[in-house]
C-alpha cells in the first residue's frame, strides 16, 4: 500500500476566477509547492500544454504531473465525439507519465456562473442516467486502454452532486469508471465520504482533500449565492482548518488498501488565505493522520 501527496495550484491561481492569483507567476507557485515537500502537482491554467516545455519545468522543481481536470460533455455528444475531443489532454498526460485522468461533466454545470445560485444545480431525469452512464463507461474503457485510471469528479453545481446522484452514477457505469473522491464536495453535497469508501472501495481511483466551513456554506446557500461567491466567502479550506475528521477519512482509505495520490485541492482567495501557509497546514494534517492510519508513502 503506497500513497503520494500532491497539490492543486488552485489555491494560488483559480482557473474559474482568473482574478484570483492572476498575477502570480507559475514559477513562484511551483517553488512554493517544492518548498512544502509535495511530490506532485495537478495541471493548472498557467501550465504550458506541451510536454516538451512542461516536463523540464516540472523537473526543475522535482515535481510529477499527477493529472488534471478535463471538462466533458457527454450529455450533449457521443462517447466517440468525446474521445476525439479529449485527445490533446490525454496526449499531454501520457507524455508526462501521469497516472490518472480526472473527468467531470460540465455541459450544463453552473459552478462557474456567478449569476446562478448554488440551488440551481441541474438534475438528470431518471431516464437520462442509463445513456449518460453508458457513454461514460465507453470513455473510461478507452482511457483505461491508454494506460490511465479514469476518475470521475463529483462536484457541486454539476449533475453528480448529491448522494443520490452519486449512487445512480456508480450503479449505471462500469468498473472502468473510477471516482475522484472529493471530501469537500462530498460534505457540502450531502455525500458521506466514509460510506462511499466502504461501499465502493474498488471505485476510489483518486482523492481530493479539502475541508469545509459549514457555517459559511449554510449562510451563502440561504442567501442564494453562487458557488464562486461561496468560494470567495471561504466555504472551503485545507484539511485541519474546517469541520471534517481526517483521521477517520485516512483510516477508511487504509481499510481498503488505497494506493495512489492524495491531493490537497482547496480553493480560497489567495489574498486572504496565504497559499503557502494553508498548504503547509493541510499537508501536515494529512501526513499525520495518514501515518496514524497506517497509510505508507
Amino acid at each position: 500500500m503506497s500513497i503520494r501527496f500532491g497539490v492543486s495550484p488552485i489555491a494560488w491561481a483559480n482557473d474559474d476566477m482568473p482574478e484570483l492569483g492572476g498575477d502570480t507567476p507559475l514559477e513562484s507557485i511551483l517553488g512554493d509547492i517544492q518548498q512544502l515537500g509535495f511530490e506532485g502537482v495537478e495541471l493548472g491554467g498557467k501550465f504550458p500544454r506541451d510536454a516538451a516545455t512542461l516536463a523540464p519545468l516540472l523537473a526543475r522543481y522535482q515535481l510529477d504531473l499527477i493529472g488534471g481536470w478535463y471538462s466533458g460533455s457527454l450529455l450533449t455528444q457521443t462517447s466517440a465525439d468525446e474521445i476525439t475531443a479529449l485527445q490533446p489532454h490525454l496526449a499531454l498526460l501520457k507524455a508526462m507519465g501521469s497516472t490518472v485522468f480526472v473527468f467531470a461533466e460540465t455541459s450544463n454545470a453552473i459552478h462557474g456562473r456567478r449569476a446562478q445560485s448554488m440551488g440551481d444545480t441541474p438534475r438528470l431525469r431518471p431516464g437520462d442516467w442509463a445513456l449518460f452512464g453508458q457513454r461514460m463507461t465507453d470513455v473510461a474503457d478507452y482511457v483505461q486502454s491508454q494506460g490511465l485510471r479514469f476518475a470521475y469528479h463529483h462536484h457541486l453545481g454539476t449533475v453528480v452532486e448529491t448522494a443520490q446522484d452519486l449512487e445512480s452514477f456508480l450503479a449505471l457505469t462500469g468498473p472502468s469508471v473510477g471516482l475522484t473522491l472529493d471530501t469537500g464536495h462530498a460534505a457540502l453535497g450531502g455525500i458521506d465520504a466514509l460510506e462511499v469508501i466502504g461501499r465502493h472501495p474498488r471505485r476510489i481511483a483518486h482523492v481530493h482533500c479539502k475541508d469545509v466551513r459549514g457555517d459559511v456554506f449554510t449562510r451563502m446557500q440561504l442567501a442564494g449565492a453562487s458557488f464562486l461567491d461561496g468560494v470567495l466567502a471561504g466555504m472551503f479550506t485545507v484539511p485541519g482548518d474546517g469541520g471534517l475528521d481526517y483521521a477517520r477519512i485516512m483510516a477508511a482509505l487504509a481499510a481498503i488498501d488505497y494506493s495512489g495520490w492524495i491531493v490537497i485541492e482547496a480553493e480560497q482567495d489567495p489574498a486572504i488565505a496565504n497559499p503557502l501557509e494553508y498548504a503547509r497546514l493541510g499537508l501536515s494534517t494529512l501526513k499525520r493522520d495518514a501515518a496514524t492510519a497506517g497509510l505508507s508513502q
